[in-house]
Order: C-alpha cells, then structure tokens, then sequence
C-alpha cells in the first residue's frame, strides 16, 4: 500500500550503516565536481586546435599569435594552460587543456619533449605535496590524464620524434595517438599507414591507452558497449568531415 511505501522510504532515509557509503560517496563527488587534464601535442598545422575547439564548443585559442618561418625556427617549447567549466547534468567538470606550441618545429629537436615531460613531474609533485599537507580540502588536482598526440599524415609512419616523446610519456599519462588531417589520404592510404604505425608501435615497444577488460558480472548492456569500443581502431584517424572547423589550425 501506499503508506507501506511510504513507510519504507522513510526507513531508507533514517538507516545509517555502511550499506549507504556508494550513495554518499556520489553525493560529495558529484557536488564537489572533477577535474580532468588533457594535454596535445604534436607538430603545428595539424589540427590540435580545430579539434579542441570542436570538441568543446569553445574558441580556446582567439588571442593566439601567428608566428612566421623564422620565428617558428627559433621557438622553444612552451606549456599553455587553458581551463573551461563544463556542467552536464548537474555534473561539473573543470576541464584544463595543456598546449604545447613549438614541439616538433626545430630544426634540431632533440630531447624536444623534456620541457613537457618535466611539466607533467611537476603536476605529480605538486599534488603529492598537497595530499601530505595538513589542509587537503581545496586540492587541485592538475595532474595529466591524457594525451592526445597528433601524427602527421605525410611520410611513411612514424618520425623519430614521434617514437621518442610517446615513449617518454606512456609510463605518465595515458597516450592516445590520432592521424591528423585523414581527409587529405584515400581510403586505402589511411588502412596501410595505419596498419605501418600500428606495426611500429610494437616493434618499438610503445604502451599506448587500451580499454579496460569489462567484469564477468557486468549487465548484459555495458558487456556490449565495451565490445564494441574494443572494436574500433586501436588508432583513430581525424578529417575535418568528423569535427567541423571552428578556429584556425595550428
């Protein structure tokens, strides 16, 4: 009856005990937010921007200076932050995007990839010192989840630079390779360089992000689901078909 369910719901509200600790945990995190960092790199004029732009609506780098052949020749590696707040049913998420301009674009680019790889030791660092403190309320966690590395789509497979820096990162972050500007390659162009980069990710020994293994005791729905994410290419490949241009390339 009504006033049994009534009663029972009551019940729920007033029991307290270990049982409730996944409910409150929910609460506090969803009220508290989360933070997630994301990091690109790759050479300039393939598209990190336009991609960034797309995926979050947002036009991230409006203030940005064009530099020309001799200033780019001299450029160093440089760390940009930039942070949007998105909320998405009731979920808040603080989003910061790590640029990395001038990677990729020295004549001489040894050890290129030090200036982000020691960006990325000082986050962990930082954070260690917050969580050993005495007042950890208010941390934030700036630490680097992800990184999204662009791979040209002219050559043949992998550049020197290319093997080094994801080798320099995967025991850090998470690496995600993507083939930048896939609509300038035919079909079958973008299957054989995709199948030569895959082929050079394991001779060379790169650990890239791969989905978790799904629990036997899932539900039948999240079981498909990850099947068929396992299904897709272990290497995505980006056309300006699949994210609408909303800024200039980089």
């Amino acid at each position: 009856s009504q006033t049994n369910c009534q009663y029972a719901s009551k019940a729920e509200k007033e029991y307290v005990g270990f049982a409730t600790l996944p409910n409150q945990l929910h609460r506090k995190s969803v009220k508290k937010g989360f933070d997630f960092t994301l990091l690109v790199a790759g050479e300039s004029g393939l598209g990190k921007s336009t991609l960034v732009n797309s995926l979050f609506l947002t036009d991230l780098h409006k203030d940005r200076k064009l530099l020309n052949a001799e200033e780019r020749i001299s450029q160093t590696v440089e760390i940009t932050k930039h942070t949007v707040d998105i909320e998405e049913k009731g979920v808040k998420l603080k989003l910061t995007i790590v640029d990395t301009p001038g990677f990729g674009d020295a004549v001489n680019n040894t050890a290129c990839w030090r200036p982000i790889t020691d960006y990325i030791d000082q986050q962990f660092e930082q954070y260690f010192r917050d969580e050993s403190g005495l007042n950890r309320k208010n941390i934030q966690d700036n630490r680097v989840h992800c990184c999204l590395y662009f791979i040209p789509p002219f050559g043949h497979g992998l550049h020197p630079v290319d093997i080094e820096f994801m080798k320099a990162l995967q025991d850090k972050v998470n690496v995600v390779p993507l083939i930048a500007k896939a609509d300038c390659l035919t079909p079958f162009e973008i299957k054989k360089l995709k199948e030569r980069v895959r082929e050079e990710i394991d001779k060379y020994g790169i650990k890239i992000y791969q989905f978790p293994h799904c629990d036997s005791d899932e539900d039948e729905e999240f079981k498909q689901q990850d099947k068929e994410l396992k299904w897709k290419e272990r290497l995505l490949a980006l056309s300006k078909e699949e994210y609408p241009a909303t800024g200039t390339d980089m």
